[in-house]
């Protein structure tokens, strides 16, 4: 296993055997930690992500569902969706986890270019991520996310065009379609790689939201298409400023005290073997910090989530999520109407959602609220 140059996320390379039963254990420990901050809600939704969690068995994540059931009431309609690459997964492996559980997968494609992938880092090719997808549908899933990046290294208009279709062409329910960004902290960001000029970018986002459009896909975030009826409930949930648990090594959650109204967010032990560790000390001891925030670091916080949608969300949200009146930010919001980039809010409307040209300038928009 290696890092890809361009990730920033909380991954490490393995050495040795992975602890399953131990890392299952702190992960039970670590959920009931975070219990008083339920309020006895149900989960709609989990997400296993970061690094490669398709390395776990499925019985593995089989005894973490029984022990999050055991503590929570799940949905019924509950999305459980866990991350996978191509280079990394094993065949027999996910016809387990689908019956463990997991009812959506989203696989790291990035591209179905060898030469494109290589310049990631990455360790599959592109026959092994077509491979992949058939043999994932062949086991029975059909909510299939595939992630692909866009504005690669030396990248055209027409090489992007043909990972869409190659995608397209594997009839997956959702694919996230994002443009490469350099991240500090990577290697990416130390030794630069020439990456396509502006105009090049912008054909490429315009030709590819046709294609998708074409494709039956519907754009309903910055990134994100899906066929109707396909939208990941669990970034959806990231986009309405919604409350999220998250437990595991370098895992962020956002959650409101109920009892106080304060809503604050947390981020526990990044280490894999600092977090197994912690399993042996006091309650909390997986959290490795926490931060309130502040009633006027709402306002930036809830739009620059709920402004990434489309078709924004009901008005009625804001005060809901943030416990704050509308009325504070009326202001911000009749300047941003003034300027274009905000749908009118008037008699009978009453949706917070970016125009065509608040979605393309996107932090032209935020700032109003900043």
């Amino acid at each position: 296993m290696k890092k890809c140059p361009y990730c920033d996320f909380n991954s490490h390379r393995i050495t040795g055997d992975i602890p399953e039963d131990a890392y299952i254990k702190a992960l039970l420990h670590d959920f009931e930690n975070e219990l008083p901050s339920v309020q006895g809600r149900p989960i709609h939704s989990i997400f296993i992500g970061g690094g490669t969690p398709s390395l776990l068995t499925a019985k593995a994540y089989q005894n973490l569902f029984k022990g999050l059931q055991a503590r929570v009431v799940f949905s019924d309609d509950i999305e459980i969706t866990m991350e996978a690459n191509p280079g990394t997964y094993e065949h027999d492996r996910f016809q387990a986890y689908l019956d463990a559980g997991v009812n959506r997968l989203s696989l790291g494609v990035q591209s179905f270019q060898d030469e494109k992938l290589a310049a990631l880092g990455r360790i599959h090719c592109a026959d092994e991520a077509r491979e992949a997808i058939a043999s994932i549908t062949s086991h029975g899933f059909s909510n299939i996310n595939i992630d692909l990046m866009h504005g690669l290294p030396g990248q055209s208009s027409d090489d992007a065009l043909y990972d869409l279709k190659q995608a397209i062409d594997l009839k997956p329910a959702h694919i996230s379609w994002y443009q490469l960004t350099i991240e500090p902290n990577t290697v990416f960001y130390s030794k630069t790689p020439a990456l396509p000029p502006d105009d090049t970018l912008w054909d490429i986002q315009e030709a590819g939201q046709a294609l998708l459009a074409s494709a039956g896909f519907q754009q309903y975030e910055i990134s994100a298409y899906s066929q109707p009826g396909r939208r990941s409930k669990h970034n959806l949930n990231y986009w309405q400023f919604g409350d999220y648990i998250g437990i595991g090594a370098g895992a962020h959650g956002k959650l409101t005290d109920t009892s106080t109204g304060q809503i604050y967010r947390n981020w526990k032990t990044r280490m894999p073997a600092d977090y197994l560790a912690a399993d042996r000390y006091i309650s909390h001891a997986f959290e490795a910090g926490r931060r309130v925030l502040e009633a006027d670091e709402l306002p930036i916080e809830f739009m620059m989530n709920v402004l990434r949608l489309h078709e924004g969300v009901d008005a009625r949200l804001y005060p809901e999520r943030t416990g704050l009146e509308l009325d504070g930010i009326i202001k911000q919001l009749v300047l941003a109407q003034q300027k274009g980039l905000l749908e009118c809010m008037g008699p009978g409307t009453n949706r917070l959602q970016p125009t065509s040209t608040g979605r393309l300038f996107l932090n032209d928009l935020l700032e109003f609220f900043a």
